[in-house]
């Protein structure tokens, strides 16, 4: 279950991210453009884009990643995930800034300018890059117990761990019970 959650979370990304970046190149150059019938092809197009490929895809990473969340709640300690739900939320933001500004340009009450567009186009991708970072390095101390982020530690004939100790997920971690090269290996 939780694998196919992380595929749809990362459907969602692809969707929300890819359709929030096209959508901002494609301002910029609505920004730009003197032809009406160019400008109204424009604006359909940004509208699609946040409407129908972003907006949807933002709420699927949201709606999969508090199941996500739900499923291993101990990553609520890790203080990565709190670092990259900030940055998810300041993403939000800029989501709501760049639909708002596209819907008061296309009213005709507000003028963008393209340097703007490719700012918080930049800005976007940066936000993005920051998440994907902290996902992937999962900085910030220890880590969480039933993560991956720990390396796999042979543990030799003479270490004794207590059953009740290793059950309750103790100091000295829980025992893999995988068996490598003849080594019973602790994570």
């Amino acid at each position: 279950m939780f694998a196919w959650t992380l595929v749809f979370h990362l459907i969602g990304l692809v969707f929300w991210l890819g359709s929030l970046l096209v959508a901002t190149h494609v301002l910029a150059i609505h920004a730009e453009e003197s032809s009406p019938e160019a400008r109204a092809v424009l604006e359909r197009l940004e509208m699609r884009l946040l409407k129908g490929l972003a907006h949807p895809g933002a709420a699927l990473m949201v709606i999969t990643g508090v199941l996500l969340v739900a499923q291993k709640p101990h990553y609520l300690r890790a203080l990565w995930l709190h670092a990259k739900l900030l940055l998810v939320v300041i993403l939000i933001a800029f989501d709501l800034r760049v639909y708002f500004r596209t819907k008061a340009f296309r009213a005709g009450r507000i003028e963008m300018r393209r340097r703007e567009c490719m700012a918080l186009h930049g800005v976007i991708a940066l936000v993005f890059f920051g998440i994907l970072i902290l996902v992937l390095t999962k900085p910030f101390g220890r880590a969480v117990r039933g993560s991956l982020s720990r390396p796999l530690m042979p543990v030799s004939a003479s270490t004794s761990f207590s059953p009740v100790l290793l059950q309750s997920g103790g100091t000295q971690g829980y025992l893999d019970e995988r068996l490598h090269h003849g080594r019973t290996w602790c994570i």
